[in-house]
């Protein structure tokens, strides 16, 4: 999910407004002053963790159940800004 909003969504979104786009940052950066996501810089946590368990092959077990629950915790965030965004994409539509 944060895959495809961060760098999928909000950047179309951006474009479609007129906005110019650029790094992952930048791009959440403008999507936080639009109020689409909460906090820039939290979203870069989730864009963190989220190209670990991508990325890396975690074979510890403990590791792999942290970095579960850890994104377990990023959802209701996550939903929220789904919410926004979709109600943005909606407005902009109508």
């Amino acid at each position: 999910m944060q895959d495809t909003l961060g760098d999928k969504l909000i950047p179309t979104l951006l474009r479609y407004l007129g906005e110019s786009t650029g790094p992952a940052m930048d791009n959440l950066d403008k999507a936080e002053r639009f109020g689409w996501i909460g906090s820039a810089s939290e979203w870069m946590v989730y864009r963190k963790l989220r190209n670990q368990m991508v990325h890396d092959y975690i074979e510890d077990p403990v590791v792999l159940a942290d970095a579960f629950n850890a994104g377990n915790q990023f959802v209701p965030s996550l939903i929220e800004a789904t919410d926004r965004l979709v109600q943005e994409v909606e407005r902009r539509l109508a």
